[in-house]
């Protein structure tokens, strides 16, 4: 009987835990890493030549939203892909449980706006066989997994299921009754295996906030109270257990960080900051936010962010992009049906305020846009021009050359826009190395119709440790696997060592790579979405089963787990 299942032979193996790195084999045997050293490969069932290759702990994804894709895509692409092996869901206060029979399509119809996720494939896909967040959890465990998934509870549901969905929207403050029933409910789902809460403070008045309701109105949490978030705060104190979760606005920021710090101190429970992020004309921003995280720990608080560190421009059309509710003018004409939209975009009542509002919060200057798909005849001499440059050929401002082009195409001309991390290298570089930042923020699952964040690990790894050196690879896989691990509350994963769950990516560091930017048609209901396949990934495996192989999955779709309290 073989001593092992797996062993990967003659890698450079890079652990996780900034050790240096060292050619060596990993013995696997039951899903864990059984020895490392020199192992005999004539006593495994199966061996991965590792010649040439690094050897390093599978990716901890901490900001995603496969709530819903994960009823259809096992592999949790495009995450899955690109080396990740675990993923947190229910990031934002933004998911599915609990909720009531009656809120199911209410539910979904959020997540196409603030998220962008395609009601046709939730219609189709989600099986709706829960209302609790205990059984939401159960069905979670009876799916097929090729990624690891650890569960967070969003706040938005778990208002509404106590306080209803009117009231919650209205921003009632809870009763002291509700409050007491928030907190039982969250005691429930951690008692099952919750690993905390999660939630979006965005401003109520939309300014600085791009993550809407269907309807253009704030989500449930961005009027929730400071004194909910609070008692929340004291339940995973009294339990000593659990963390949280807070996308924030993008400016403006005192009022929330001081409320971020009250919470940390309350619950004494680490914290997940979203987001730090580069502004190529705002260099002091991310500064600023790094200078406010070491105030944090000096202070004794745990506080951890995560930053942008990929290039996520966007590909977007007018047709069914949502990220420009900075601007209530803006918002009140992107809601809608396609009709809908059309004909108020078409209004040239409406452009003056449009015009007048054209710089949104994380993009580029709307000028810059590329029109990258025009759609007839009458726009194809378009092609490739910036807004600007269209702009200046028919003497008119950039916001009326992107609208005229769009309203011709019917909305489905398809533009390109610099995204939130169009920024210097130096900048990038130093944030890449500030010891607590956490690569990540890609959004997976959400905004697929127009952005493809997943791709970051490939992209940290690429650009930061190998192309522009600008820290090492046991300081890029620390960052990638064993500080999202620990931040998050992941227990024993991240790292390579006897003992530790066996999630391993073995790669060919130079032919590590992105794929262009393509379309598939691979959603339930035929719904399509954008994605970006990774190359140089010899094997990924999951619980000790080889899930990617030469970049392709093997269909091993049960090797993932539920990892109800950390795992």
């Amino acid at each position: 009987m073989a001593r092992f299942d797996v062993v990967i032979k003659g890698g450079t193996i890079v652990d996780g835990r900034r050790m240096p790195r060292y050619r060596g084999d990993v013995g696997i045997r039951d899903g864990r890493v059984a020895e490392l050293g020199q192992v005999d490969a004539g006593a495994a069932e199966r061996v991965i030549d590792a010649d040439g290759l690094i050897v390093a702990p599978g990716f901890i994804d901490l900001h995603t939203h496969y709530d819903a894709q994960v009823f259809w895509d096992p592999y949790c692409s495009i995450s899955g892909w690109h080396g990740v092996t675990s993923v947190a869901i229910g990031n934002c206060g933004f998911g599915f449980a609990p909720v009531a029979l009656e809120l199911r399509e209410r539910s979904m119809l959020s997540m196409t706006r603030n998220e962008a996720i395609s009601l046709q494939a939730m219609r189709a896909g989600m099986p709706w066989d829960w209302e609790t967040f205990p059984e939401f959890l159960d069905s979670l465990e009876r799916i097929p997994k090729a990624v690891n998934l650890l569960p967070f509870v969003p706040l938005n549901p778990l208002l509404v299921w106590v306080m209803g969905l009117e009231r919650a929207k209205a921003g009632e403050l809870p009763t002291d009754a509700e409050h007491a029933e928030m907190g039982r409910l969250l005691d429930q789902a951690m008692d099952a295996g919750a690993c905390g809460f999660t939630m979006q403070r965005l401003r109520p008045d939309g300014s600085g906030s791009i993550q809407r309701d269907y309807d253009g109105t704030p989500m449930v949490t961005d009027v929730m109270h400071h004194e909910t978030c609070l008692e929340l705060a004291r339940v995973l104190g009294r339990r000593n257990q659990g963390l949280m979760q807070m996308t924030l606005s993008s400016d403006d920021r005192g009022r929330d960080l001081r409320e971020y710090e009250e919470l940390a101190a309350v619950s004494g429970r680490p914290m997940i900051y979203n987001v730090l992020v580069m502004i190529e004309d705002r260099p002091e921003a991310h500064r600023q936010q790094i200078k406010w995280i070491d105030a944090c720990i000096a202070r004794g608080h745990r506080v951890y962010p995560q930053a942008v560190t990929n290039d996520p421009g966007f590909t977007f059309t007018l047709e069914d992009f949502n990220l420009f509710d900075d601007h209530a003018c803006w918002r009140e004409v992107t809601v809608g049906t396609p009709e809908e939209r059309l004909a108020k975009l078409s209004d040239p009542g409406r452009r003056p305020a449009l015009r007048e509002n054209s710089y949104f919060s994380g993009l580029d200057a709307l000028e810059n846009a590329v029109v990258m798909g025009p759609k007839t005849p009458a726009t194809k001499a378009f092609q490739d021009l910036t807004l600007r440059q269209v702009a200046d050929l028919h003497a008119k401002h950039p916001v009326d050359a992107m609208l005229d082009i769009a309203v011709a195409d019917e909305l489905r001309t398809e533009f390109f826009i610099d995204g939130f991390n169009a920024a210097p290298s130096e900048m990038l570089r130093e944030v890449a190395r500030y010891p607590w930042a956490i690569p990540g923020v890609s959004d997976g699952g959400a905004h697929t119709k127009f952005f493809t964040g997943g791709t970051y690990p490939t992209e940290f790894l690429t650009r930061c440790a190998r192309d522009q050196d600008m820290l090492t690879l046991e300081d890029a896989h620390w960052k990638l696997s064993a500080l999202p691990a620990m931040a998050a509350g992941f227990r024993e994963r991240g790292v390579i060592q006897p003992g530790a769950p066996a999630d391993i990516v073995v790669y060919e560091l130079e032919r590590l790579g992105v794929h262009p930017m393509e379309v598939v048609h691979d959603l339930p209901g035929g719904d399509w979405r954008r994605v970006r396949r990774a190359s140089g990934y010899r094997s990924v495996l999951v619980n000790g089963v080889v899930t990617i192989e030469d970049d392709r999955p093997t269909g091993a779709t049960t090797a993932g787990a539920l990892l109800r309290h950390g795992g």
